[in-house]
């Protein structure tokens, strides 16, 4: 109790820390590149304020809920902010994400504990596992920063190229994330005996690359989830003459369904042939380091979970958008 009462204040002092930081930073930025009104700077002090805000509430929440670790909360902060301000549905897909896959984590953890050898109560995200799922999505939300702006347009690739592919690639990484997470989450204890994708052999529940159809489809609903959030984001927070020359904004949700499916898939492949699983002899449980004792299952000790994961949503960022496009956006 003690240790988390301590981790508690320390998070509290970094986000008003963070949030002095951040208004500091943009009356700064204002003085140098904009002078003093809003009305000359690309980004309005109300969505600064709001970015700054909303990442401290929700990050808070998540720590206190035991989502997320101390390390994981700190770098959160920076993800969830840099979302926020280039595009609101960035964030609607953030909170879509961070909410359900919690959720996923926890549920039916009896039976993950007796699966798992690195099983951990409650699931806490740390700072390499926020790195992991949020960095290829931070840095496209950088990129669309620095080239279109803050800035909540729909996706038209014929008006917006540019802006279109990059929001594209965002939602692309947290679907896959999701998806994924979903997947493997939920496909673990609903399904009985998964099959590895590259040789189609029943293998134990909890192997690397091991897919089912229960876990396809809960990664394919996971992907519509963050396309829906996505297009939530659109419908809120784009001008109506944005949306009126824009295609049918609802493709984004099928979109959205491809990401997570596309990046499950990735994620299998890459655990079935470049991670490795084995089972230990003595507790029956899915082990990914060879050691004596254990009876190798599958893959090579070349990438760990946080590997694939993070190649996978790089993977899916990349071909999200080209999905896209030949959906008619």
């Amino acid at each position: 109790m003690k240790g988390s009462n301590t981790s508690s204040a320390f998070l509290s002092l970094i986000s008003l820390t963070f949030v002095i930081c951040s208004l500091f930073t943009f009356v700064g930025k204002n003085l140098v590149l904009g002078g003093w009104t809003a009305d000359t700077s690309k980004i309005s002090p109300l969505r600064w304020v709001a970015s700054t805000a909303v990442s401290v509430i929700v990050v808070s929440w998540g720590h206190k809920r035991r989502s997320l670790s101390t390390s994981g909360a700190l770098l959160a902060l920076l993800v969830g902010f840099c979302l926020t301000l280039a595009h609101y549905s960035f964030f609607f897909c953030l909170i879509a994400f961070f909410f359900t896959s919690s959720k996923a984590t926890k549920y039916r953890q009896d039976i993950k504990s007796k699966i798992e050898d690195d099983f951990k109560e409650g699931g806490q995200r740390n700072w390499l596992q926020v790195l992991c799922n949020g960095g290829m999505a931070t840095e496209l939300a950088l990129l669309y920063l620095l080239d279109v702006g803050s800035s909540d347009l729909p996706v038209d690739f014929r008006h917006n190229y540019r802006a279109s592919w990059l929001g594209m690639g965002v939602m692309g990484a947290i679907a896959c994330c999701n998806g994924d997470t979903w997947a493997s989450e939920l496909g673990t204890v609903l399904a009985s005996e998964p099959r590895l994708i590259t040789t189609l052999k029943k293998v134990p529940r909890g192997t690397n690359g091991g897919v089912s159809i229960a876990g396809l489809l809960a990664s394919y609903f996971g992907g519509l989830l963050i396309g829906a959030a996505y297009w939530v984001g659109v419908f809120l927070s784009a001008s109506s003459g944005d949306i009126s020359r824009a295609p049918e904004q609802w493709k984004i949700v099928l979109v959205g369904g491809f990401g997570g499916l596309l990046g499950s898939l990735l994620d299998s492949l890459l655990g079935a042939t470049l991670q490795y699983s084995g089972k230990d002899v003595k507790t029956g449980k899915i082990v990914e380091v060879a050691r004596l004792g254990v009876s190798r299952i599958s893959g090579k000790m070349i990438l760990d979970n946080h590997s694939v994961n993070l190649i996978s949503s790089i993977l899916t960022a990349l071909m999200v958008p080209k999905i896209a496009l030949l959906c008619g956006l």
